[in-house]
């Protein structure tokens, strides 16, 4: 594939968004699993397109990721609501996983607030507790980078990401929601989940969460510029750790136990970002 092709595709998607949501939005929230029914709360709505009308976006096809991208008002500033993300194990390519974390910033957002659901691996990490992340793990063995060259418009693919998830940014919001946690997220290319040998091994590594996402969308937009925040939703135990089965619907109904509190939260960070 062309190398540019990916970000002509998320320019072209950028301009279709602006003219569909009337605005270019200053912040950009991505919902993960566990997440989806805090979205009303989160502002007042502005507009709202289905994700596959715009050019590039794949329909998730996982539950609780509706694939719908709002627009809402949240303390006087446009913020970009995106209800779901797609994932590499849905058998497609980094550039389709970050194709809607590029459009968010090429469209105008600084920056991006991205959330999910992981296994804890850490004692005294449970099922419920919202952390931030600190750092992450890239084991998908991949890079939405990755090409021959990038698009001379478009600095090199050699990123620092020794900041990646803002500093200054998770200070905020802690001082927002004091209590808010920091911990290490392993990603994971799925979707099976881990076997204990392999949860044995992250843990050795200074992993504390481990889940499915995330990290490609940070690469590709730290590669652009923005501004990242990440806050994983702890839904699970990780296998070996805990004598409970591991299933997608106990995700989902954490996550729907946890929502008035995760509102509150993304609420308030919100207002520091």
């Amino acid at each position: 594939m062309d190398s540019a092709a990916p970000f002509r595709l998320a320019e072209r998607a950028a301009k279709y968004l602006g003219r569909f949501l009337g605005g270019a939005p200053e912040v950009a929230v991505v919902l993960g699993s566990g997440w989806g029914a805090v979205a009303t709360g989160l502002g007042e709505l502005e507009a709202e397109v289905p994700a596959r009308a715009l050019p590039g976006f794949v329909e998730p096809g996982v539950a609780g990721h509706s694939g719908v991208l709002r627009m809402v008002r949240a303390n006087g500033r446009l913020v970009l609501v995106m209800l779901g993300r797609v994932h590499l194990y849905e058998g497609l390519s980094p550039a389709q996983v970050v194709h809607p974390v590029r459009t968010a910033v090429l469209a105008g957002a600084k920056t991006l607030l991205l959330t999910n659901a992981a296994g804890s691996l850490r004692a005294g990490l449970g099922p419920g507790e919202a952390v931030l992340v600190s750092d992450h793990i890239n084991l998908t063995g991949l890079s939405p980078l990755s090409g021959a060259a990038l698009p001379a418009a478009y600095r090199a693919p050699f990123v620092d990401l020794s900041d990646v998830y803002s500093a200054e940014l998770r200070r905020a919001a802690k001082a927002a929601s004091p209590g808010l946690g920091e911990g290490v997220y392993a990603a994971v290319r799925g979707p099976q989940y881990e076997t204990p040998a392999e949860v044995a091994a992250l843990r050795s590594l200074g992993a504390d969460l481990v889940g499915m996402s995330t990290v490609l969308e940070a690469i590709a937009a730290r590669h652009l510029g923005a501004s990242l925040l990440a806050i994983s939703l702890v839904t699970n135990y990780a296998a070996g750790t805990s004598p409970a089965r591991l299933d997608h619907g106990e995700v989902l109904a954490a996550g729907a136990s946890a929502a008035p509190r995760l509102g509150q939260l993304l609420g308030k960070v919100l207002e520091c970002l």
